[in-house]
């Protein structure tokens, strides 16, 4: 009896999930439309756009996202500003490096020597706000800025893509998911699941809907109109965030429609190497997204549990129906995870292997929460380039 009410509890979750939840499995929110690709701006002029990077001890990325950044087609007036978060590893050398190296780059890029981290902010907030500060106080300031990371690469056309759209659909928030590193045997095991759960958690449909409150970007992407962001009260709005797209995207949405898409078009060149390499990357925000409650924490796990881990139990153990549901919810999941693992490159046999492998993934993942608590009451939540930043 009690394993048919279980199988009657995960057979609810995943029908609401695959029929309800704005068909997130399908991963159908991308920037390659090809009706959009072909429009111009809802102006003649393309507006000017400044972009903001972050960087602290990011010498082995920045150089290439500098490039990229100064090759972008774009028609408009576009600047690129950097600020060197206090590193030490020659990082705002590398970027004027890149620039210098890039043709016709001219005087397109400002290094900005981070100022030290006041109380109350995140590291990258603040430095952000440091480059929006700047882009604000130039001569002739930017309608759109685009917040980056300093491990971003982009499509020439990226720019003039993701301005196209805004400037079509009036958004005061256009942002890409750039496609995620996915080479090492940890990447394609936590990956393509990392973006799946994102998926579930902020249905792309249910954020780009400006009826329903859904609110949710993509931090390695973010074009902001920065009167938007001024009226919303700026950065300083959101400084304590920890994770910061989410939170500016709940901050900016009340002042006009968001967009939030896959993307071809920009990818990251973060490796996780190790299994240990994406724990870190996990734990870092994990709890943080929970509003550090061990209430919350334990309806995740319940959550996580019956969703992912009782459908195996019961194909294993159970019998009758309760069996029959296990398999059938068991093979659901696996379904639905198949679109982003094509997305992923993930084909074929081996995309049915790793969407089989979906609890497995899940349970990892509930175990890096947990250490994302556990690191929480050690007073080293959200660390990162050596800065502990949870609960600030």
């Amino acid at each position: 009896m009690a394993q048919d009410i279980i199988a009657a509890i995960v057979l609810a979750i995943w029908l609401y999930l695959i029929a309800a939840r704005g068909g997130f499995w399908r991963a159908a929110e991308r920037d390659d439309d090809a009706a959009l690709a072909a429009g111009t701006p809802a102006t003649s002029q393309w507006p000017a756009v400044t972009a903001v990077v972050p960087a602290r001890d990011e010498a082995e990325t920045i150089g290439e996202c500098v490039a990229s950044l100064l090759r972008q087609d774009y028609r408009g007036a576009f600047n690129v500003i950097v600020v060197d978060d206090q590193s030490r590893d020659g990082t705002a050398r590398v970027a004027r490096e890149a620039a210098a190296a890039a043709p016709g780059a001219g005087d397109r890029l400002t290094v900005i020597s981070g100022r030290v981290l006041p109380a109350g902010w995140t590291g990258k907030l603040w430095a952000q706000s440091q480059g929006v500060e700047a882009a604000a106080q130039a001569p002739n300031s930017p309608e759109y800025l685009l917040l980056t990371d300093a491990d971003i690469v982009f499509a020439p056309g990226a720019l003039s893509s993701l301005v196209k759209r805004a400037e079509q659909e009036r958004l005061v928030l256009n942002s890409l998911m750039v496609k995620l590193r996915c080479k090492s045997f940890a990447e394609r095991a936590f990956v393509p699941a990392f973006v799946f759960f994102f998926q579930m958690l902020y249905p792309f449909a249910w954020v780009n809907n400006p009826h329903r409150a859904t609110a949710a970007a993509a931090g390695g992407c973010m074009l902001v109109r920065r009167d938007a962001l001024a009226a919303a009260g700026g950065l300083a709005a959101i400084r304590g965030a920890l994770i910061d797209d989410c939170a500016l995207a709940r901050l900016i949405k009340a002042r006009g429609p968001i967009a939030l898409t896959l993307t071809d078009s920009a990818h990251s060149l973060r490796a996780y190497p190790s299994i240990g390499d994406v724990r870190h990357m996990v734990a870092r925000t994990a709890y943080a997204q929970l509003g550090y409650s061990p209430l919350f924490l334990a309806g995740t796990v319940l959550g996580l549990v019956l969703t992912y881990l009782a459908p195996v139990a019961l194909t294993l153990f159970a019998d009758g129906f309760a069996q029959f549901v296990g398999l059938f919810t068991w093979a659901m999941m696996a379904v639905a995870f198949r679109p982003t693992l094509r997305f992923y490159g993930l084909s074929g046999l081996r995309s049915w292997i790793w969407a089989a492998a979906l609890p497995a993934i899940a349970a990892i993942y509930m175990a890096f929460t947990l250490d994302s608590a556990y690191q929480h009451a050690r007073g080293r939540g959200g660390m990162w380039k050596g800065r502990a930043q949870a609960n600030i």
